[in-house]
């Protein structure tokens, strides 16, 4: 995966990862306001050993002899022998190792130095028994555990050097520390969603995702619009409409294809349903008659036909009626608008079909259709639900397949694009439709608008039907 593909999952789920991180910051400030402040107080003591003579060699070996015992020494601060005494000296309401837990001993290596912290939800009885955690230390070692036997003074000393003073601010809960920390655990784990959530969808959302299921080129993209089902005509309802110019650029992209022969005869399918089918076919055709050409749409959806309800005509005869033989191509194809697009309704609903349009009586309608219109759109059912578009594609100049953002997924993408090669057809490209006008897989005519002069700009529609007129006549 490149850079730029994490730089598009992170925008494109950027709200999700902001919100996972403002929720770790602001749990994790939470947390710290339910804990109860602790406060420490610090005591340090000086360990060393006397000696008869004030020699060096005698001094030396003192020094050396405290830092060794300072070792054993920590392990004793936090015994029960000088925590009872500690609990019945400040009268505390606990046990000897209860208390033990908010005590710690530490001491520098080489050092005869002890440090002994203590820990209290009040800052007065925490310094209280550190001063008394060091004095009574300091006698049971010198008075007890290394008091030589009879009359004689221990050779061990332990003096206070720092005593503890009553601290005045708490030691933690670290509520800054804590929100840093729940911030980037919050921020983790939104790009780890997000990442995942990435690798786990296999829906197609932009261009991107059509090259990574298929070689064919996308033809173009239609932007989603909330109203489609309203105004599901947009070329022709308002041609100004940025979602209108996108089906005239993929007009233009259509000219350039490069077709065997002078018969351009395509058939508009999907992998699924709900994909924008129907809606891309009816468009596309408006645009390519606006530019003067001869164009037939043809609903070849035997079985959902929705053709004749959006172009708003007569769909009880149609296709299966010229299949069977039960009425004549010419006098079943309905004229729309004042241009010169024809439609071709279905029909009646057959029993069969798949038969019917792999018949030999659909490969002369077909061809009598590219005899005698510059563009011939066939409108058929899914590939991977029926059989029927890919059986009418032996008959037209090849497919056009449309993929619906945050619907269609690439593995059936990739499967619609197998089963057409498999029987041979040819797939000129791809049109995504309903994709967003925003985020990062938005398509570039999502953000295309007019200005307000743009209704000033002439309509040239008609000047170029006219002269495509006047060229036929010659």
């Amino acid at each position: 995966m490149e850079l730029s593909n994490y730089l598009r999952i992170l925008h494109r789920d950027w709200i999700l990862i902001v919100a996972l991180t403002l929720l770790g910051g602001a749990g994790a400030y939470g947390f710290s306001l339910t804990q109860t402040p602790t406060y420490e107080a610090n005591t340090q003591l000086y360990v060393s050993v006397r000696s008869d003579n004030s020699g060096v060699s005698e001094l030396a070996q003192g020094t050396t002899f405290a830092r060794q015992a300072v070792v054993s020494f920590v392990d004793v601060v936090d015994s029960a022998v000088v925590l009872d005494r500690v609990i019945n000296d400040l009268d505390l309401d606990t046990t000897a190792q209860e208390l033990a837990r908010s005590v710690s001993a530490s001491s520098p290596t080489n050092s005869v130095i002890i440090s002994i912290s203590v820990s209290d939800a009040s800052a007065e009885t925490a310094a209280s028994i550190a001063n008394s955690i060091g004095t009574n230390f300091a006698d049971v070692v010198v008075n007890s555990l290394e008091k030589p036997e009879g009359d004689t003074a221990s050779l061990v000393r332990i003096e206070t050097i720092e005593p503890a003073l009553v601290p005045l601010s708490p030691s933690s809960p670290h509520t800054v520390l804590n929100v840093i920390l729940g911030v980037v655990v919050g921020l983790g784990l939104g790009v780890a969603f997000a990442l995942l959530r990435s690798i786990l969808d296999t829906r197609i959302h932009g261009l991107h995702d059509i090259e990574a299921a298929t070689d064919a080129p996308v033809l173009g993209g239609i932007a989603l619009d909330p109203d489609a089902r309203k105004r599901p005509l947009i070329v022709h309802a308002d041609p100004r409409n940025p979602r209108a110019e996108s089906f005239r650029s993929l007009r233009t992209n259509l000219q350039f294809i490069d077709v065997d022969g002078s018969s351009r005869s395509f058939v508009v399918t999907s992998a699924g349903p709900g994909e924008g089918k129907s809606t891309t076919t009816a468009n596309l055709a408006i645009a390519l008659a606006e530019t003067g050409a001869r164009v037939a749409l043809v609903d070849g959806d035997l079985r959902l036909p929705r053709v004749a309800d959006y172009m708003g005509l007569e769909g009880g005869v149609g296709l299966t009626d010229v299949l069977i033989g039960r009425a004549e191509l010419v006098d079943v194809l309905q004229q729309w608008g004042t241009g010169k697009l024809f439609v071709l309704p279905s029909g009646r609903i057959p029993p069969n079909p798949s038969e019917l349009l792999g018949s030999h009586a659909m490969q002369r309608t077909l061809e009598a259709l590219a005899e005698a219109f510059d563009y011939v759109l066939v409108d058929a059912p899914p590939l991977l639900l029926v059989t029927d578009a890919a059986v009418v594609s032996r008959f037209t100049s090849g497919v056009l397949v449309v993929a619906a953002s945050g619907s269609t997924k690439k593995p059936h993408l990739a499967a619609a694009v197998e089963k057409l090669d498999a029987i041979g057809s040819r797939l000129f490209g791809v049109i995504v439709t309903m994709l967003p006008t925003k985020g990062p897989d938005s398509y570039s005519y999502g953000a295309y608008s007019y200005s307000a002069a743009a209704n000033e700009v002439p309509d040239t529609s008609k000047d170029e039907r006219r002269s495509r007129r006047q060229r036929d006549a010659k």
